[in-house]
């Protein structure tokens, strides 16, 4: 039997919520003070009602829901889908006010995008975009990379209960560290080492190409918040077909790849651990995927001669796996290219990167090499199990961090989490084919979103119908929330209505 909520979860679920939106406006302050840096005052102005709405919002939540009581692991679970739902609405607001979005949609789609870490955009006339609001496109990456709620949360909730229950809804389960908060510091401490050693690498390679010192600043700082939390923004509409260098394209792939690596792994190699990195089971499924999809692409490129050498061949074709396979979304060719001259085998290379993802516990979206280990090392149980004495005792084990036993829960969880992946993709692409498109552009789409990458085969774009904008919404914010804390929104919500 199905319990109604009491008002008090109502209350507690409306007050952190409440927490998260003040956390937006104050966050809104950064991209305000860049805007004023640039004595840019009316995208200021914009950013001063942004933040102004979200502090009123807010402090009206936290009075009328004010509670002694703590956070709970479900109140915990639930805050989190609701929360990316009330970042993707207030984060939108500056973005509209901008003048470079067609609707209000098209702001909460770009803001969804970011926070999600995904890449797709609806900016209209983005090299024209002031610096302050093209700044806060990429600063809602590097905040959702990490996890909005955790961010601006975590030194706020009351209950450890309620810390790790977030700390689940946004698609984490591992602990660096065996306080929460510490890991979260661990990750925001990793974080910005390699903003200091990407930034300044960025910036290097941009002056080097001829891009003025400052501008190369903000293209450094901007490309590594992209880079780093693998979503697809840049700074001006071209993508990396803007740089036109093999060199900042050499520089972002290792920040790419970094960022589609589990935080604990790079915790454990940061205390001088190098050995896990060789070791590690899933950094080895990872990389064996970047190799398989990259001589499928690179094949299908040779064969429809796309380019006319095997550097070029490469360099585009690896570049492209990198960006899919870590759910990054940098282009250095134009969307319409995919279809017209890569062809659907590339093409499918792409999308089979796209859909598996990086690894567990990083800011990437996609199914994850994990769980394709854990798919396969199952598999491989089955087999022997059927083949050895059934007095045998068989087991599989993988290392990551640790040596792990393979068990019916792990499995189940990885068949869940991926099958709910896949249905997205088609489901998705379902929608995109409704709408006129072909099969192979419509999965390239969908994937892209619920993936969380960003690479575009030209479908979205502003004048893409409404409710496609909303369906690749709904798949870029469950992909990143793994469902599992949207099914609990979806049950708590059918509790409200049904429950006695």
């Amino acid at each position: 039997m199905l319990l109604r909520p009491r008002a008090i979860d109502l209350k507690i679920i409306g007050f952190y919520i409440g927490k998260l939106i003040l956390g937006i406006g104050f966050i809104m302050l950064i991209p305000l003070t860049v805007s004023l840096f640039n004595s840019e005052w009316n995208p200021a102005i914009d950013f001063v009602i942004g933040s102004s709405f979200a502090f009123i919002v807010g402090y009206v939540l936290q009075i009328t829901c004010r509670t002694k009581k703590d956070l709970g692991l479900t109140h915990g679970v639930l805050v989190v889908p609701i929360a990316w739902l009330a970042a993707m609405f207030f984060g939108a607001v500056p973005l509209y006010l901008s003048g470079h979005f067609g609707s209000f949609l098209d702001s909460m789609f770009e803001a969804m995008s970011g926070f999600a870490t995904t890449g797709l955009s609806l900016t209209q006339d983005l090299d024209h975009l002031s610096y302050g609001h093209n700044f806060w496109r990429h600063l809602t990456m590097f905040i959702g990379g990490q996890g909005i709620v955790v961010v601006v949360l975590t030194l706020m909730a009351g209950g450890s209960a309620g810390i790790y229950g977030m700390y689940v809804g946004e698609a984490r389960e591992e602990k660096i560290v065996p306080n929460l908060i510490h890991t979260a510091r661990t990750i925001w401490m990793i974080t910005f080492l390699f903003f200091g050693i990407g930034v300044a690498s960025l910036w290097a390679a941009g002056w080097f190409i001829g891009i003025p010192s400052l501008k190369a600043l903000f293209h450094g700082v901007t490309v590594f918040m992209a880079a780093f939390d693998t979503g697809g923004f840049t700074p001006q509409s071209q993508s990396f077909v803007y740089y036109h260098s093999p060199i900042y394209e050499l520089v972002a792939i290792p920040i790419m790849v970094a960022g589609g690596i589990n935080f604990a792994l790079h915790y454990a190699l940061f205390l001088g651990n190098r050995r896990e990195m060789f070791k590690n089971t899933e950094v080895k499924s990872f990389a064996a995927t970047i190799l398989l999809t990259f001589a499928i692409t690179a094949i299908a490129l040779s064969q429809v001669d796309a380019y006319d050498s095997a550097l070029a061949i490469f360099r585009r074709g690896f570049f492209h796996i990198i960006s899919a396979h870590t759910g990054t979304g940098f282009m250095t060719v134009y969307g319409s290219q995919f279809p017209e001259l890569w062809g659907s085998l590339a093409m499918t290379g792409l999308i089979v990167a796209m859909g598996l993802g990086a690894t567990m516990g990083s800011t990437a979206g996609g199914i994850k090499a994990l769980r394709i280990v854990v798919a396969v090392k199952a598999f491989i149980l089955e087999a022997k199990r059927l083949i050895l004495p059934s007095s045998a005792v068989v087991v599989e084990k993988y290392h990551h961090l640790k040596g792990t036993t393979i068990t019916d829960k792990l499995l189940l969880n990885a068949f869940i989490i991926g099958c709910a992946y896949i249905t997205t993709y088609f489901v998705g692409a379902v929608f995109g084919i409704f709408f006129g498109n072909s099969f192979a552009d419509a999965m390239f789409e969908s994937v892209s979103a619920a993936g969380n990458v960003g690479l575009t085969s030209g479908i979205t774009s502003p004048g893409m119908p409404d409710l496609l904008k909303i369906v690749y919404i709904v798949e870029m914010w469950a992909g990143r929330l793994e469902f599992i804390s949207i099914v609990a929104l979806l049950g708590f919500a059918i509790s409200m209505v049904r429950g006695k």
